[in-house]
Formats: C-alpha cells, sequence, structure tokens
C-alpha cells in the first residue's frame, strides 16, 4: 500500500501552487477527498487510490515521468545551462512541475533518442556500466570504413587519452568515402563515438542515437519533440 501523504504536499508537488497557495485552496473548501470537501491541510490521503478533487478538476497523482525526446543539434543535455538552451527548455510547464532530467548525456551537436525522467533509480541502473545497457548510434563517418573494423572495434579501441573501450559492435551500411555504418557501445564517455574514429584516423560527420537499451527511437517524433512513454516500454525499461 502506498504511503499516506499530506494533503497540501500532494496538490503542491502536482504543481497547483506553493504550499501557500494550495492551504488556502483547503481553507477555502475548494478541495474534495472521496466527496467530502477537506478544510485541513494536513489531512492524509493516498494519492495513488484516493479521489481527489480541486474544484472541477481531478487531481491525478503520479510520482514518476518517462519521456522519449528526439534531441535535436544545438541544444545540451543537462537541466540548466547559462549559456545555451538545454533539452528541458522543450518540455511543457506539465512536466516541469516534476524536475525532469536527462538520463545520460549527448553532445550539443549529437541528436536522437534521449530519455528524460525523474526516476533516479531507474536512471543509475540505465547508466551503471555493470548493467550493460546497449546505445546504438547511426554515424556519418568521413573515411571508408572498411570490413576489417569490425573487430577492431570488437576488441575495443584505445582512445587517445589511453582508455580502452569495452567491445563495441560495427555494422557497416555503406562502406565509401563518406562511410554509413550503426555503432552499438554500452558505455557513454566523453564524445566516445567520435574519438572511437578519430582512434583510426576518421571524423565523424553526423551522430544520431537510434536506441538505448530495448527502447527504439520513435520515428514519428519530429526532432525537438517528444511523448510518454508507453507502460510496456516503461516494464521493458525496469527489466533490466
Amino acid at each position: 500500500m502506498a504511503k499516506k501523504e499530506r494533503l497540501d504536499k500532494v496538490l503542491a508537488n502536482m504543481g497547483y501552487g506553493s504550499r501557500k497557495d494550495v492551504k488556502k485552496f483547503i481553507k477555502d473548501g475548494r478541495v474534495k477527498v472521496n466527496n467530502s470537501i477537506i478544510c485541513n491541510n494536513e489531512f492524509k490521503v493516498n494519492p495513488y487510490e484516493d479521489e481527489i478533487f480541486l474544484g472541477e478538476e481531478e487531481v491525478l497523482y503520479r510520482e514518476y515521468i518517462y519521456l522519449m525526446m528526439n534531441k535535436p543539434q544545438g541544444l545540451v543535455s543537462s537541466t540548466d545551462d547559462p549559456r545555451t538552451k538545454t533539452v528541458i527548455d522543450l518540455l511543457s510547464e506539465e512536466y516541469l512541475i516534476y524536475k525532469p532530467f536527462p538520463v545520460g548525456r549527448l553532445d550539443k551537436d549529437t541528436e536522437g533518442f534521449l530519455l528524460i525522467s525523474n526516476d533516479g533509480k531507474l536512471a543509475h541502473e540505465l547508466l551503471s556500466p555493470k548493467k550493460g545497457v546497449n546505445k546504438k548510434y547511426y554515424v556519418e563517418v568521413d573515411g571508408y570504413v572498411e570490413d576489417k573494423y569490425i573487430e577492431v572495434f570488437k576488441k575495443g579501441i584505445t582512445l587517445d587519452d589511453g582508455y580502452k573501450t569495452l567491445p563495441a559492435d560495427l555494422e557497416i551500411i555503406n562502406g565509401n568515402i563518406i562511410s554509413k555504418v550503426y555503432l552499438t557501445i554500452q558505455e557513454g564517455k566523453f564524445h566516445q563515438v567520435k574519438r572511437m574514429f578519430e582512434s583510426i584516423g576518421m571524423k565523424v560527420l553526423f551522430l544520431k542515437r537510434i536506441s538505448m537499451g530495448p527502447l527504439v527511437l520513435d520515428q514519428l517524433l519530429d526532432s525537438g519533440e517528444y511523448r510518454e512513454l508507453t507502460k510496456t516500454e516503461i516494464s521493458l525499461l525496469k527489466e533490466l
């Protein structure tokens, strides 16, 4: 059974105003719990089971949100940056009240799948190297990516600082002057994909993350758009 919470805290956490605001709503008799007017802000409710109304609006409580975003280029993957816009700036107020954050990072000039949530425990699990969560990228590279590099990436690439990456799965779509490949890694080191290709003398021209773990970027999402994960998608993440 869910823990009972103070009524004013539940309403404030849901973004209906400051604690002071919601105390006034309650005092004025604007809040009903299970069809009874409640004027005591310390009244305890089960936010998941009790029926709560503020005026004519039903309060549908939830603790966590999970969003899939098709991150555009030009935005940083953080909650706040004094110099530029962040991915959080794209979210509507209904989600901002949950204080969401990007689960992992994509470089400013990288686009594609970005998970945004306020579930810190799940984020820790997904980002832990011990979990080995796959992150798949579509990459366009200035250089001829030959079949021999499949084995090179599988053995791990030594980066410019001497760090050797975990084995990565390289799939060549088109090896040419400008090569197109898929690369699947389980880490998220600083600029890792770019540095891996730099280590073999090639430059990444375009980078897009297309999946994370069992979730694949929704092709219906235009750049900068986002949507909530379905219950099935959330379950798949938690199963990891």
